[in-house]
């Protein structure tokens, strides 16, 4: 039976917030003692969380923002930011959101890369895949630097399948990739 303590738990919801994200809850949880394997479920788990909600709601909630002038003005600079580093998604399409959400620095999260999606008309599904493939490579970037390549090595039959899920998900992208991925 699979069991979660508090602190685990903690390491999920945290992973579900924006600003910390996995990039910051994957450190934390080795740092707290939570295997590495563990902490890149765990964080990868809490990431996940919000992306069908945030690809779902945005529109709707972009309407409804728009009307208040106090948030507008927040939400018109939070788009901007966001459309700036946008570029290399503009001009490289689904596979340049994978990318920008893969690379873990700050402000290139599922957040920001569900923003992107929206700003470029980006459909549900290749925005999700693009999402949840682009979460899953930065959380083992992080997991790599945060535990070592060394003590990750222990986990290699783990990643195996990992790595074979990625493959699977590299092959769906390339079948995707020759449809049309923008809204009609």
């Amino acid at each position: 039976m699979f069991s979660l303590n508090f602190q685990e738990i903690q390491i999920m919801l945290l992973s579900a917030v924006p600003f910390t994200e996995l990039r910051l809850t994957i450190p934390l949880a080795v740092a707290l003692g939570i295997s590495p394997m563990k902490s890149f479920v765990l964080a990868c788990l809490g990431n996940f969380l919000p992306i069908i909600p945030l690809l779902l709601l945005l529109e709707p909630l972009s309407r409804l923002v728009t009307k208040i002038p106090i948030v507008n003005g927040i939400f018109l600079r939070l788009l901007e930011k966001t459309r700036g580093k946008g570029e290399k998604v503009e001009k490289y399409g689904l596979f340049g959101l994978l990318l920008f959400v893969a690379v873990p620095f700050p402000g290139t999260g599922i957040y920001s890369g569900a923003i992107l999606a929206f700003l470029f008309g980006i459909r549900f599904r290749y925005a999700f895949f693009a999402l949840t493939v682009g979460m899953l490579l930065a959380g083992v970037a992080v997991t790599l630097a945060s535990a070592g390549a060394k003590e990750m090595a222990e986990y290699i039959y783990s990643l195996e399948y990992f790595l074979a899920g990625l493959i699977v998900a590299g092959i769906i992208y390339f079948f995707l990739k020759r449809r049309n991925w923008k809204k009609p």
